[in-house]
């Protein structure tokens, strides 16, 4: 739908999403964070802590939504001008339009997120299924009107992804007030903050928070360096990026289910069991990951026509996008699913540390090296990820092959 408003609407979005997509990493982390904490209670069979750390968690997840949304608010024109300065100023104003509308929606997002890990810990994953359907039917249909029959450019796109994300909290959060769910919310839980559970879930929380932020950060520096060489090269990035976000769900949704089941184990004290379910959960990642990435080798070209790209962006996502279904079948669910075990165990620091060496020393500095030395162009940003994403797999693997992942005391 963006595609259909030009290349510099293409571009704004997807380098503001950059940006948002650092802050949802932020929040994703802290709802993580609960449901280890949540999740071990459980297992160790304490119902009444449980509920307190989840009202915790949503507390703690509305303070920090309205928090980013101000400093993003009163901060936006720099970050941008910070981070994509060399930018056209028709993409300049998108950006900023997408920039600003999106930014109100972060305290409803940060609440929704930990509404979806309440209910994911208790193994009721359905309930933020549905609530997702929902606000992307909400999503989609307002894109539809608001781009296509509103005619409303860049802000079409925006606005009801603000609405959609509004809805999300409300409904979810409703749910686990209910007075007969187990780990059921209350102005108390949620307002009176208790340092011993705020310490648990940001023993989580912070370290993942923080690798996430540089690994989102160190994106967006990547995404800078595309900007240099024009629209073209941006639209064509965002495009990837899209597409590739879609063909790694198998891999995302067994790490989102590995948190709970992984962290139930462990609060009750069964490592065997723990382990057992990890393994499980990889082998089941990586089944979805060859499925989707072998239906994208043979259609890319096909789907890319979809976003409207000339003949050279379409050419440069189709080789990027090749190129990311072999490694993403090989190494994506030991770099991204594996981690979320180290984390269930408390192993946060570990997968920060990892994280952010990686990050930074291969898809940050090598991508630099490969572009401005090698000539590679946007082939040699995505192979200065492949190879980050090897250094990852092959550090976790050791990690949870020695079991120390699993000594750490959460609760």
């Amino acid at each position: 739908m963006v595609s259909s408003v030009g290349e510099a609407a293409i571009s704004g979005v997807s380098l503001v999403d950059m940006i948002n997509q650092l802050i949802i990493t932020v929040f994703g982390a802290l709802a993580t964070g609960g449901a280890v904490v949540t999740s071990q209670h459980l297992g160790a069979k304490r119902p009444e802590e449980a509920a307190r750390s989840a009202g915790q968690l949503v507390g703690l997840s509305g303070i920090l939504g309205t928090a980013v949304a101000v400093f993003c608010l009163v901060t936006r024109t720099a970050q941008l001008r910070l981070f994509f300065g060399t930018i056209s100023e028709d993409v300049m104003q998108a950006c900023l339009t997408y920039f600003t509308i999106t930014a109100l929606s972060f305290p409803f997002l940060a609440l929704y997120n930990a509404g979806a890990a309440i209910f994911r810990s208790t193994g009721n994953s359905a309930v933020s299924m549905k609530v997702s359907v929902l606000v992307n039917a909400i999503n989609f249909c307002g894109n539809a009107l608001c781009v296509f029959v509103l005619r409303m450019g860049v802000a079409g796109v925006a606005v009801p992804t603000l609405v959609s994300r509004a809805v999300g909290a409300v409904i979810i959060l409703s749910l686990a007030a209910r007075r007969d769910y187990v780990l059921r919310i209350t102005p108390r839980t949620v307002t009176r903050l208790e340092g011993r559970t705020v310490r648990s879930i940001l023993y989580i929380g912070i370290p993942s928070a923080f690798e996430n932020s540089l690994f989102q950060l160190g994106r967006v520096l990547v995404v800078s360096m595309i900007s240099l060489f024009g629209t073209v090269h941006i639209s064509a990035n965002a495009v990837a990026n899209t597409i590739s976000g879609i063909a790694n769900i198998p891999g995302s949704t067994m790490g989102l289910a590995m948190i709970p089941v992984v962290s139930r184990c462990l609060g009750a004290g069964d490592k065997k069991q723990a382990k057992y379910y990890a393994k499980m959960f990889i082998l089941m990642a990586m089944l979805g990951l060859f499925c989707t990435n072998a239906c994208l080798f043979f259609t890319i070209p096909y789907i890319a026509r979809l976003f409207s790209l000339s003949d050279t962006a379409l050419n440069m996502c189709v080789t990027v996008m090749h190129w990311f279904s072999l490694f993403s079948v090989v190494c994506w669910a030991t770099s991204f699913t594996l981690p979320n075990a180290l984390r269930s165990g408390g192993d946060a620091r570990y997968t920060m540390t990892v994280s952010i060496f990686s990050m930074w020393l291969f898809r940050v500095i090598l991508s630099y090296i490969f572009v401005l030395q090698f000539h590679l162009g946007l082939t040699g940003v995505w192979f200065g990820m492949f190879i980050d994403w090897i250094c990852r797999s092959l550090c976790f693997l050791v990690r949870f092959a020695r079991g120390k992942w699993m000594e750490h005391k959460v609760i």
